[in-house]
């Protein structure tokens, strides 16, 4: 399984297989939220800087649970690093936004 979709800079980003196993073994609450993940990169609400130059896209699943979605891009290709829920927002928007 290798799944893609574009991001706000029209770079396909990259889901494999191994990385999904990676989400859902470190966060089981993700298993079944494969769309979600992949939506949260193709249409943000915001991207925030990450430590090592990744980009970290959030999207409000429920009231006050927000997923982020981390990955990676360069002019041409990209991929999903990892995927988390989490009620702590405030921490991420400290980050520079980088989108909108």
């Amino acid at each position: 399984m290798m799944t893609s979709v574009l991001s706000v800079h029209h770079v396909p980003i990259r889901l494999t297989a191994e990385r999904w196993t990676h989400v859902v073994e470190e966060h089981c609450e993700l298993a079944g939220l494969q769309l979600e993940v992949l939506e949260t990169v193709a249409r943000p609400e915001a991207i925030y800087a990450g430590r090592a130059e990744e980009l970290l896209a959030v999207r409000e699943l429920l009231p006050g649970r927000y997923l982020v979605v981390v990955y990676r891009e360069t002019a041409t290709d990209g991929f999903i690093v990892t995927a988390f829920l989490t009620s702590k927002i405030q921490k991420i928007q400290r980050r520079p936004q980088l989108w909108p």
